[in-house]
């Protein structure tokens, strides 16, 4: 495990927010990013946990330059809400599980660097999605912890999140292990809604057309 260092100098250095890079670098990986975010967030608004996206996360502190800005980054047992960068020595937690969207130009460095840096840092659970399938052809791959060592994920499920992970297109989709029920995107959700609220006007206009036809066979609706 990577050892945080400790804060050398007198007065606390700036930590920026933002490089003014793209977040993503195709529309595909940031729908991806996007979606796995707020699919994410919905599904953890209850716990003691966040999920932020894109976010600098800061490992050594007094060491500004140490960073990395991993797409989407869940972390347990810390205040929920957004922050503008994270920085684990203030928190007091490392990310439990990060999710990577690559692609065949930034392949080595989530390989190489990204995937030696949360192996090291204690990230449970690393995983790599290709939305195009650039140079995965499965276009998802996950690694967990096994001590201190990564090993390939190869039931697809993540243990932290207690959630399976299949490909769905260009998109990552998630089921509850303990139901099978599958956690809908945001459009998948307004579908549902929608769905509800016209179920539940037929069925208000059925129950005002009977209460209509009992009054006029003399029956009293508030009795039937």
């Amino acid at each position: 495990m990577t050892t945080l260092l400790p804060n050398l100098q007198s007065t606390e250095p700036l930590y920026p927010t933002g490089d003014g890079e793209p977040v993503a670098e195709t529309y595909d990986h940031l729908y991806a990013l996007l979606i796995v975010l707020e699919v994410l967030r919905q599904f953890l608004s209850d716990r003691q946990a966040t999920v932020l996206g894109n976010q600098f996360l800061y490992y050594a502190q007094g060491f500004p330059r140490l960073r990395t800005a991993p797409d989407v980054m869940v972390i347990f047992d810390v205040a929920p809400g957004g922050r503008d960068s994270y920085k684990i020595w203030e928190e007091g937690k490392v990310p439990s599980v990060i999710f990577e969207m690559t692609s065949e130009s930034t392949r080595q460095h989530d390989e190489s660097f990204k995937k030696t840096l949360y192996e090291q840092l204690g990230v449970q659970e690393y995983w790599q999605f290709d939305p195009k399938g650039e140079w995965i052809p499965e276009q998802l791959r996950g690694y967990r912890l096994h001590g201190e060592v990564y090993e390939s994920i190869t039931d697809s499920q993540s243990q932290p999140l207690q959630l399976r992970l299949a490909v769905d297109g260009k998109l990552i989709a998630f089921y509850r292990l303990d139901t099978g029920e599958k956690l809908l995107i945001p459009d998948e959700l307004a579908t549902a809604l929608a769905q509800q609220t016209t179920a539940r006007q037929q069925a208000e206009a059925r129950a005002e057309r009977l209460a209509a036809r009992l009054r006029e066979l003399g029956e009293d609706p508030e009795a039937v």
